[in-house]
């Protein structure tokens, strides 16, 4: 989002007339946001509330960003800018002590067509010495790219006190530095590059989770949790080099890894109770954040269609079964030969069944009408696994068909069992004449003497 009007524009142009021929290498740029200004609540980590927000400008100092000519022309933040109706707050950040590993993604969100949600808000220590003499004070923003972009949660420590004579934010009451802003420096923050995930049943997933804080902190535990339909569990835990794991197969990436930054979790053999909203929260000896990861686990339908009855009139039945989640679209479509698909709105539908393993089935019926020429039947199924619907289809031959394969068939079952009526008459007539045949020759052949005996 930009700092002014035409501040998209002027970056799109920019990125339009890039060089081809540029060589790549790392520039700083400031990246400038729109936000929301959460004016009360106490936020340790969470994403605040949306009530009594006050508008506010982020403008991230001098990030690091590889440029290969796109950025050619871009300038930095200027301050002084004026909203419509009223000076905003303006938060300087700097970037020096905390990398923003999606930083380019916050700068090209407009020109990519999409939008970064943004919200400031106070961040209040844990009670510890260091809170009670701290003069300082703490914000946290929540930054999320819309369509599945990433997400960054930064917590801000303000870095000038109020000096008498200093001239004061109205809104806050804090210092401003030359340039009307308040001035900060980002000293923790955790990210994910995808908020939402889907995955297929039985399949593994990793859920990404990173994090960086600034020297002189260190990592004291990293946890996971899984949020679903308003119950919540441990997956896993690490701390100092201890781990808890509450899900069979949950793994967190080595540590060396998580050294470096990646809280990511792994979870093989995916189930549908794996489903829901997973909170990576990452402990640092001085702060604490965290993203939340959408999972949602899938399962492709298999449609099967068959004729349940040959009476008139005829019945089909389409069998869908083994799919998840449970919305699911059933279309029954009819078209005549040579004509045009017709959608069939009178289809019934069985109870819903789920399996043991979670995944759901239902059956569909519908009676046909083929009408004098005969249609085909098809049975259209649209669900979220799939990428386009899938079907199975069947002909309904017309009535007059239907009675003469019927008449053909008892014909031909009625010249059969003439057949081998017939057949067997005769091979019992053939074995009458042999026994008089023999009756008759066996005196004929018998000698002189023996017929006088």
């Amino acid at each position: 989002m930009g700092t002014e009007e035409g501040w998209c524009l002027l970056l799109c142009l920019a990125l339009s007339g890039a060089a081809d021929t540029a060589e790549s290498q790392w520039r700083p740029v400031d990246v400038v946001l729109d936000c929301f200004l959460v004016e009360d609540g106490r936020h340790r980590s969470g994403f605040p509330s949306n009530e009594n927000m006050a508008k506010a400008l982020l403008v991230l100092r001098q990030v690091p960003m590889l440029d290969d000519g796109s950025l050619e022309g871009f300038t930095d933040f200027q301050g002084g800018t004026k909203a419509k109706d009223g000076p905003p707050v303006t938060f300087e950040a700097s970037v020096n002590l905390v990398q923003i590993p999606q930083a380019e993604a916050l700068l090209h969100a407009d020109c990519s067509g999409k939008e970064v949600t943004c919200e400031i808000s106070r961040y209040f220590l844990q009670a510890r010495e260091e809170a009670t003499t701290e003069t300082a004070v703490w914000f946290i923003t929540n930054m999320q790219v819309s369509e599945g972009g990433p997400s960054v949660s930064i917590v801000m420590k303000t870095l000038r006190d109020a000096d008498n004579g200093a001239v004061l934010n109205p809104t806050l009451s804090l210092p401003l530095g030359p340039q009307g802003t308040v001035q900060t420096a980002v000293e923790f923050q955790v990210t994910t590059q995808t908020p939402s995930l889907n995955f297929l049943l039985g399949s593994s997933a990793t859920l990404h989770c990173g994090f960086s804080m600034a020297p002189g902190s260190d990592l004291t535990s990293v946890e996971w949790r899984l949020q679903h339909k308003g119950s919540g569990q441990l997956v896993y835990s690490w701390t100092t080099g201890q781990e808890q794991v509450m899900r069979e197969g949950a793994t967190l990436e080595p540590e060396q890894q998580l050294t470096a930054g990646n809280a990511s979790l792994t979870l093989p053999r995916l189930t549908v109770k794996d489903e829901g909203a997973y909170i990576c929260q990452i402990s640092s000896s001085l702060y604490q954040a965290q993203q939340i990861i959408h999972l949602h686990i899938q399962a492709s339908p298999k449609v099967q269609l068959s004729l349940a009855s040959k009476a008139l009139p005829l019945t089909l039945i389409c069998n869908i079964a083994g799919y998840y989640p449970l919305d699911i679209t059933v279309t029954w479509i009819r078209e005549e030969l040579g004509g045009a698909p017709v959608k069939v709105s009178d289809a019934s539908f069985s109870s819903l069944r789920q399996s043991p393993a979670g995944t759901y089935s239902i059956s569909s019926s519908l009676k046909a009408e083929p009408g004098s020429a005969g249609a085909t039947y098809t049975c259209q199924v649209t669900h979220v696994s799939l990428d386009e619907p899938i079907s199975a289809s069947t002909w309904a031959a017309p009535r007059e068909q239907r009675t003469m394969a019927f008449e053909v068939i008892f014909a031909s079952f009625f010249l059969l069992a003439l057949l081998y009526l017939g057949l067997q008459r005769w091979q019992a007539t053939t074995a009458k004449v042999c026994q008089d045949s023999e009756s008759l020759w066996v005196p004929t052949l018998l000698p002189e003497s023996k017929k006088e005996d």
